[in-house]
């Protein structure tokens, strides 16, 4: 006798049959014993033997928390003030006709039934680009190209200008994807075709974001997503409602006496910026400090000084460095150094370093700080939880265990806190001052004039145009031989992770499902960057700490670790003389702690 189990009978009817096939009995099944039956059936072919199977162990899955959205326009603000995206835009509203671009605002209001997905480009009455400023940057600009000859340093400072307004115009807590080089609408990439022959099309709400699709194992779309953001940035605290992050309106509702309009009102009167609340710049100071350490500010400072036909050395290395007077990168030039009092200074931008972050830079420009205010925890905690999160990922890809995110959650929070504390004076103006200082200067090394002189290595892949450059006035003044691409991943990941912490509402968060998703979400970004942090430091932010000097690297200055390891270059490739190559090689230096002043020869030249 043996059981016949058919894949087209019936769900609850099983056929017994006797040796000749006749039917014997008919057994009746239901509920679950005959879906469990069913199951077992499929592992078997019609003969009754065993079809071949795989058994793996899958992780747990895990439920959706409403911060995803935020971390998703947070990558997707922070990528759309990336350099490219810079250039893209000052190629298209500085260098082509007016009408060519149609680009509107990431943070404009969108027309009433209209969704935000399907509003790709600017109609009548919307804010454009060259329409910031006052006078705006297409006045300037039409005024400049009708001079007879462009002298003085008005074609830098419509760079300057329009360099605000690309800040300015990409800030926001929206997720509105890529642009069209050409004219700034709102696009998708596309297969080329006949139809699409740049390979772009306008965006629709069914279209796939790009970048998010695999962070969740599930398709995102453009309508999907906006939709969470907006229900994420709707939530009410307090008695503060309206379209704001929570974290910002939990600040707002703790500031006594301050009228509750929702309106732009006048800076002069007793009332919130607005713009500040719903519409925030997403960025970070941590971008400026990490590129200022990959030489970006010291590289221009050097270009700078030769320009003017300064000296720094008995044997300048920049010698040969001469821009004619025939092509545009002369004029801006001049107009950078020109506007020098106007620029932060590395004072400045040192001092708050240490407010916001505690660290700071080394240099012969940079004096001993004496600071009112130092977050002298930051990089504890910072490092503290990228330790714990490296850990998490271990037992996260262990699919026998479900990991433990409690002490992620409670590093978390140490830090969002650590990070709010300096969050205050010149936290409002100087990073967003800094960022359109530094994208001016990428812009000007990445010209072709430039290149003429500092073109990088050719074989060597840059993520940024502007990038080889940096790292050929490093080969010539003797600086780090670290890669500037090490140093720009450190600005750029460091510089989302840090947002998700310090906008993310995790002061009352008590769920450990919202620190495993930030784990997951963000795995990319951490890894990369403790893997650039190791690159340029030498220290393993993964690693266990098993003894006193482990520990105290793990905590030390950053400009600590990277001067010594400079200490150790310099013997090799030293270009400024006899002191520091002394130095570099007494032992006694070696073993200096790093949390001790650095001596004074070792430190990098930075000029105002």
């Amino acid at each position: 006798m043996r059981r016949n189990i058919m894949a087209e009978e019936p769900i609850e009817g099983i056929e017994i049959t006797d040796a000749t096939g006749h039917v014997v009995h008919t057994l009746k099944m239901t509920g679950d014993a005959a879906s469990l039956l069913r199951q077992a059936a499929a592992f078997h072919d019609g003969d009754g033997f065993v079809l071949n199977t795989s058994t793996a162990l899958k992780r747990a899955a895990g439920r959706s928390t409403p911060d995803q959205a935020l971390w998703a326009a947070i990558r997707d603000r922070t990528n759309a003030i990336s350099f490219e995206r810079y250039y893209e835009f000052i190629n298209r509203v500085l260098c082509q006709p007016p009408e060519v671009d149609r680009g509107r605002a990431a943070c404009e209001a969108i027309p009433e039934g209209t969704k935000r997905c399907a509003y790709n480009q600017a109609v009548q009455g919307d804010l454009k680009a060259d329409a910031i400023g006052s006078p705006s940057v297409a006045t300037i600009r039409d005024e400049l190209l009708r001079r007879p000859g462009i002298y003085g340093v008005d074609a830098y400072q419509l760079l300057k200008l329009a360099t605000q307004a690309f800040l300015l115009f990409e800030s926001g807590v929206v997720i509105e994807g890529m642009r069209r080089p050409t004219n700034g609408q709102f696009v998708v990439p596309v297969p080329r075709d006949r139809a699409h022959p740049d390979g772009f099309k306008p965006r629709d709400c069914d279209d796939v974001v790009p970048a998010e699709q695999t962070r969740r194992d599930m398709p995102i779309t453009f309508g999907g997503i906006q939709t969470e953001l907006e229900t994420y940035l709707a939530n009410s605290v307090g008695s503060v409602s309206g379209p704001g992050l929570p974290y910002l309106k939990r600040i707002v509702s703790a500031l006594p006496s301050l009228n509750s309009s929702s309106e732009e009102g006048s800076p002069y009167c007793n009332n919130i910026l607005q713009h500040r609340l719903t519409c925030p710049s997403l960025l970070e100071l941590i971008w400026s400090y990490w590129h200022e350490e990959g030489m970006l500010v010291q590289t221009m400072n050097a270009i700078a000084l030769r320009f003017q036909n300064k000296r720094r050395h008995a044997q300048d290395p920049l010698a040969n460095l001469a821009l004619d007077p025939l092509r545009p990168l002369n004029n801006i030039v001049w107009g950078f150094i020109q506007d020098e009092n106007s620029r932060l200074s590395v004072q400045r931008r040192a001092y708050e370093y240490d407010s916001q972050y505690g660290i700071t830079l080394v240099g012969k420009a940079v004096p001993r700080l004496e600071s009112a205010d130092s977050r002298s925890q930051f990089i504890k905690a910072f490092h503290n939880l990228l330790y714990r999160t490296a850990m998490f990922y271990r037992e996260d890809d262990d699919a026998t265990v479900t990991a433990d995110a409690f002490s992620l959650l409670n590093a978390l929070r140490e830090v969002h806190i650590i990070l709010a504390e300096g969050a205050h004076n010149q936290f409002g103006d100087l990073p967003w001052t800094a960022r359109h200082e530094m994208l001016t200067m990428q812009w000007m090394l990445a010209r072709p004039e430039m290149k003429e002189f500092l073109r990088g290595r050719y074989s060597v892949p840059y993520q940024e145009t502007w990038m080889g450059a940096v790292d050929d006035m490093k080969r010539l003044q003797g600086w780090s031989d670290v890669t500037i691409t090490h140093f720009h991943e450190l600005g750029v990941y460091g510089e989302q992770i840090v947002l998700s912490i310090r906008y993310g509402d995790w002061i009352v968060v008590n769920d450990q499902e919202q620190a495993r998703n930030w784990a997951r979400d963000w795995r990319p970004e951490i890894q990369r960057y403790m893997h650039a942090y190791h690159a340029v430091s030498g220290v393993d932010l993964t690693a266990e700490t098993v003894d006193t000097r482990s520990a105290e690297a793990r905590y030390a200055q950053p400009s600590m670790l990277i001067q010594k390891r400079l200490a150790s270059q310099q013997p090799k490739n030293n270009l400024t003389g006899g002191s520091t190559r002394r130095l570099a090689n007494d032992k006694r230096s070696e073993n200096a702690s790093l949390t001790g002043k650095m001596p004074r020869r070792l430190r990098i030249d930075r000029d105002n």
